[in-house]
């Protein structure tokens, strides 16, 4: 029996892709790995005389706790927390092997430096040996069922291909390989085998119509463009790169150089083919791992700690006004996919059809509306919205990965289709709870170009420090409740 067919039968794969689960279920899977060696490595060492469980003891907790977000930061620098599409079995077990000797020399470093000498040296390295064994393990499996998931038409990364004949043993590979999850939404070319091959399987235009390319990644959701050809034009390379850079899209060349340093670009490959990845969006590997950490962790400690208000909110909305506690609206993500934003509802039941009858007095420039004195407003609705409040149940948006703690805010899909073309590059992040807009003073008077500018500056100059002023700041405005 299809073991896949009958979960989608029972709705419990489209569950995990509504809700967007898979990437919350794998992080979990690998903090429960990394849990199991260390309770393991503690039975063998230390259960006869101090406890089953290693959280028995204070010193213990706090070793496991200091070296589970560093074992996690090393496993997303060197890109083994997510399922790989097309790494060999190889690769992956070399990959973890990295990862157990930087957190060997991390248990190394707290030793001496902390002078746990107390602590067996070999409860050390079975804890470091055990994890990279449950880690390899959990990820070998995982790596075997989401070939299954691609191949049924989940997780896909749409992509644009440019190419002439040369490529055919590509675009073969990627039809052989459906468990890659690539799916080719056009391709241009001037190529009359490619035409002749795939004339009936793809959608082909004409090399000499590539400008279309620009529309298209304006109005459809392409996550990459590949650039495949034997003989490579400069100008043309030049002109798709700056395109995409202006959205947010990742480029990537066919290129076969043994070395090439470029301070904008980065080597990663599909298949056997190397390719030169360009994308104009924040590149640091350990700050992004640092970022995807405190998302995740710091929602799930606000979550448990804010659980108690969030209660309450949800008691008060339920009862001064008719309707459902939660609101869930559409917005627009990461490349414009779209998913459910949820806030606390501030405004009457049919706030939605009233709006239309409200157009005339919106009181921003652009595509976005809003109201200062907005008549679907409702009292707790007020306060909510002045102290931010209602923002709080989109801490399950970024437990998702749907949004980060910090980025700029998700659109409505009838706002970007407004956008100019240079501020739907906003879009090659993932939005966020807070950003420079929320954190400023009478926000609501700022012109609507001006807060796309400092979405994009946003995007140009993101670190973590840069989020964690933004995160301290959005605290502030909560407690002075100056939000609108």
């Amino acid at each position: 029996m299809d073991i896949f067919s009958t979960l989608i039968r029972l709705k419990i794969i489209p569950f995990i892709e509504k809700w967007n689960l898979a990437n919350l279920i794998l992080g979990l899977i690998d903090i429960m790995a990394i849990a199991v060696a260390f309770e393991i490595a503690y039975l063998i060492n230390y259960s006869e005389y101090q406890g089953l469980f290693f959280f028995e003891r204070r010193d213990m907790t706090l070793l496991f706790f200091g070296v589970l977000p560093l074992w996690l930061i090393t496993l997303y620098i060197i890109k083994v927390t997510e399922i790989p599409r097309t790494k060999r079995y190889r690769t992956l077990l070399f990959e973890y092997i990295q990862s157990v000797m930087a957190i060997s020399m991390v248990l190394l470093v707290y030793y001496f430096v902390f002078k746990l000498s107390y602590l067996s040296r070999l409860f050390l390295i079975e804890f470091a040996v055990l994890g990279f064994m449950f880690l390899f393990l959990a990820r070998t499996v995982e790596y075997k069922v989401f070939k299954i998931y691609r191949a049924k038409g989940f997780n896909y990364v749409n992509i644009v291909l440019i190419a002439d004949e040369s490529a055919i043993p590509f675009i073969e590979s990627l039809r052989a390989n459906i468990d890659w999850g690539y799916r080719v939404t056009f391709m241009f070319t001037s190529s009359p085998q490619i035409i002749e091959k795939y004339g009936k399987i793809f959608k082909i235009l004409p090399e000499k119509t590539k400008m279309i390319l620009h529309e298209l990644m304006e109005i459809d959701m392409i996550d990459e463009v590949l650039y495949y050809k034997k003989e490579i034009s400069s100008s043309e390379v030049r002109n798709t790169i700056r395109s995409c850079e202006e959205l947010g899209v990742v480029f990537r060349m066919k290129f076969d150089l043994i070395q090439l340093n470029l301070t904008n670009a980065f080597t990663a490959y599909i298949g056997n083919d190397k390719f030169l990845t360009f994308i104009n969006v924040p590149y640091k590997p350990f700050a992004l791992a640092a970022k995807k950490f405190m998302d995740v962790s710091l929602s799930i400690i606000l979550v448990i700690i804010l659980s108690p208000a969030m209660l309450l909110i949800a008691l008060m909305v339920k009862f001064t006004s008719k309707g459902p506690v939660i609101y869930k609206q559409a917005r627009v993500g990461l490349r414009g996919r779209q998913f459910d934003l949820y806030k606390f509802r501030t405004m009457v039941a049919n706030a939605d059809k009233i709006r239309t009858d409200l157009e005339s007095k919106n009181e921003m420039d652009g595509p976005v509306f809003k109201i200062k004195e907005d008549p679907r407003v409702t009292g707790i609705g007020k306060v909510l919205r002045k102290t931010g409040l209602d923002e709080l149940p989109q801490l399950i948006n970024v437990l998702k990965g749907e949004m980060s703690l910090i980025g700029p805010r998700p659109p409505l899909k009838s706002e970007t289709e407004k956008y100019k073309r240079w501020q739907l590059r906003r879009l090659s992040v993932k939005p966020g709870l807070s950003c420079f807009w929320q954190i400023i003073p009478d926000r609501n008077n700022v012109k609507f170009e001006k807060w796309m500018e400092m979405d994009l500056a946003y995007i140009d100059n993101w670190s973590p420090r840069l989020d964690f002023i933004i995160l301290i700041k959005t605290i502030k405005t909560v407690f002075q409740r100056s939000g609108v």
